[in-house]
C-alpha cells in the first residue's frame, strides 16, 4: 500500500535536524573527529601504499590503496554527473519526504542510473562503458569459449590454475562461472559486446539502492528509509558501479536480502512464502556469481533475527521454500557437472599464484579498509559513528519486532541491518583473500552501510560532501579493474 507522508519537520529527511541519533552540538562535533579520523586513515593508505609500491613494487596498484593512476581529466560525463548531484544535494532530502512511496522508488532507481552512468562518461562511452569489460581479464573475453554451455561448465575448473592449459583470465577464474555465463547469455539473446554489458551492469546494479530502501523500510520503518535514500542515491560507491559487473553481483544479492525481509514481515502467508522460496533463489545465484557473497548469509541471518517473531509463529513455511529456493541454482550448476568446493580450492592456490600471494597482508588488511571510506564516503563513516551510539544506548531494542513505532526501536533495528553487513566486511577483510580492488568487489557490502546516514543531522552538507568526493574521484583518477 502507497503511504504519503507528512509534511517534512524535525527529525524528517527534509529537515536539517538529526533523527536523535547523538545530533546535537556534541553529537555534531563526534561526527567530525570520525570523519577525521577517517581522513588520517585513507591519508596514511595513500603514503604508506605509494611508499611500498616504490620500493617494493608489491602493491601491484599505480595510487594505492586504489587501483588506479593518476590522470586528472574531464569528459562528456561531466556537465552530466554534476546535474543530478547538484539536484540531489539540492532537494534529495524534501523530495525523499514528499514522494509517493511507489514514486520515491521509481525516482531512486532513475537518479541511481543517471549518477553512475554518467560518472562513468567522464572517461568517455568506449573507456568509460563500452571497453570496461572487454579488457584481458573481463568476461566478455571468453563468451566464445562457451559454445556449448554444459560442456564448458564440466570443464570450467580445469582452466582456474595458472599452469592450467587455456586458464581463464583474472576475473573469469576468480568468480563461479554464473558470473561468466550472464554474458553469454547476453550475448546469446543478441546484446553482445560492452556497450550491452555495461548497460547491463549499470541498468540492474542501480536497483541495489531500491532494494535497500525496500529492505529498510520494512524492518526498521519508512521514515528511516526516506532519511536513506538520497544517500544511497549519491553514494561515491558509484565510481566503481559503472561499469563493473560487482554492481550487478550487488544488485543481486541486495534483492536475496529484501525478499526475506518483506517475508518475516509480510502478513500475507501466501506472499511470504513466496518471497523466502524468491529470497532463496536469489542467495543461491549470488553464491554462484561470487564467492565472497556467500558471507551475505550473516545479513540474511541479521534478518532472520530482527523477524524472529514470524519465523517462530511459521519456521517450516518460511524456512521450508527458502531453502528449496536455495538449492535451486546450486543443484542446477552441479547435475551440469560444476563443483563449486573444488572450485574454490584451486581458486585459493591460482590467487596464491598471482599478485594476491605477493600483496602484503599487513597493509591491505587496513588499507581495504580506506578504500570502504572512499566507496561509502565521509557520510556514511559519520552515520556508522551515529549508528555505535544508538546501540550503546539501546543494546535490547533491535530485538523489537518490526512494525514496532517506537524511535529508539526502529534505529536499533536499522543498526543491526548495517552492522551485520559491516561484520561480514571485516570477516572478508581478516580473510586475507581480498588484499586490494575492493572498492569494487566488497560493493555489495557498501550498500547495506550507507542507511547509516538516516542518523545524520544537516543532510544536504552531508550530501553535498559526498558528491564532491566522487566528482573528485572521478575527474582525477582513472580507475580500473
Amino acid at each position: 500500500m502507497t503511504r504519503t507522508p507528512r509534511s517534512a519537520g524535525p527529525g524528517s529527511p527534509g529537515s536539517d535536524h538529526g533523527s536523535g541519533s547523538g545530533s546535537g552540538p556534541s553529537g555534531n562535533r563526534l561526527d567530525l573527529y570520525v570523519v577525521g579520523a577517517a581522513v588520517v586513515l585513507v591519508t596514511a593508505a595513500v603514503l604508506v601504499g605509494r611508499h611500498i609500491q616504490h620500493t617494493r613494487r608489491t602493491l601491484f596498484v599505480d595510487w594505492p590503496p586504489l587501483l588506479a593512476s593518476w590522470e586528472p581529466h574531464v569528459g562528456p560525463g561531466t556537465p552530466a554527473a554534476i546535474l543530478p548531484a547538484a539536484a540531489c544535494v539540492a532537494y534529495g532530502p524534501t523530495v525523499a519526504a514528499r514522494l509517493p512511496w511507489r514514486g520515491l522508488l521509481a525516482a531512486a532507481w532513475g537518479t541511481a542510473t543517471a549518477w553512475i552512468l554518467s560518472l562513468a562518461l567522464i572517461d568517455g562511452w568506449q573507456r568509460g562503458v563500452a571497453g570496461r569489460l572487454t579488457t584481458r581479464h573481463e568476461y566478455l573475453r571468453v563468451v566464445d569459449r562457451f559454445p556449448d554451455i554444459p560442456a564448458a561448465l564440466r570443464d570450467f575448473s580445469g582452466h582456474i590454475l595458472l599452469e592450467s592449459p587455456d586458464n581463464w583470465p583474472a576475473h573469469i577464474a576468480g568468480h563461479p562461472p554464473a558470473a561468466t555465463l550472464t554474458f553469454v547469455l547476453l550475448d546469446r539473446a543478441g546484446l553482445s559486446g560492452g556497450g550491452w554489458a555495461g548497460a547491463w551492469c549499470v541498468t540492474v546494479g542501480a536497483t541495489a539502492c531500491v532494494a535497500v530502501l525496500v529492505a529498510v523500510r520494512a524492518l526498521a520503518g519508512e521514515g528511516l528509509a526516506r532519511r536513506a535514500a538520497p544517500f544511497l542515491v549519491l553514494a561515491p560507491a558509484a565510481v566503481w558501479m559503472g561499469t563493473s559487473a560487482d554492481a550487478y553481483f550487488a544488485a543481486v544479492a541486495a534483492w536475496s536480502v529484501t525478499l526475506l525481509a518483506l517475508s518475516v514481515t509480510c502478513r500475507s502467508l501466501r506472499r511470504s512464502i513466496g518471497w523466502a522460496a524468491g529470497s532463496g533463489l536469489l542467495f543461491g545465484l549470488t553464491c554462484y556469481l561470487s564467492y565472497g557473497l556467500t558471507l551475505f548469509a550473516v545479513v540474511g541471518a541479521a534478518v532472520l533475527l530482527l523477524g524472529r517473531r514470524r519465523v517462530r509463529e511459521r519456521p517450516a513455511l518460511l524456512l521450508v521454500p527458502l531453502l528449496a529456493g536455495l538449492a535451486v541454482v546450486p543443484t542446477a550448476f552441479t547435475l551440469a557437472g560444476f563443483d563449486w568446493w573444488e572450485a574454490y580450492r584451486l581458486l585459493v592456490t591460482r590467487y596464491h599464484q598471482g599478485v594476491g600471494g605477493v600483496r602484503p597482508y599487513g597493509y591491505w588488511v587496513w588499507a581495504n579498509l580506506a578504500c570502504t571510506v572512499l566507496i561509502i564516503g565521509l557520510a556514511a563513516t559519520a552515520g556508522l559513528r551515529r549508528a555505535g551510539a544508538v546501540l550503546l544506548r539501546h543494546p535490547g531494542a533491535a530485538l523489537t519486532t518490526p512494525g514496532d513505532p517506537d524511535r529508539p526501536a526502529t534505529e536499533a533495528r536499522l543498526v543491526l541491518l548495517t552492522a551485520s553487513a559491516l561484520l561480514a566486511l571485516l570477516v572478508a577483510d581478516l580473510s586475507g583473500m581480498s588484499k586490494a580492488e575492493t572498492e569494487r568487489i566488497w560493493l555489495p557490502f557498501a550498500m547495506w552501510l550507507l542507511p547509516a546516514c538516516a542518523f545524520l543531522s544537516r543532510p544536504r552538507a552531508w550530501l553535498g560532501a559526498q558528491a564532491v568526493l566522487a566528482l573528485l574521484l572521478n575527474h582525477l583518477l582513472r580507475t580500473g579493474w
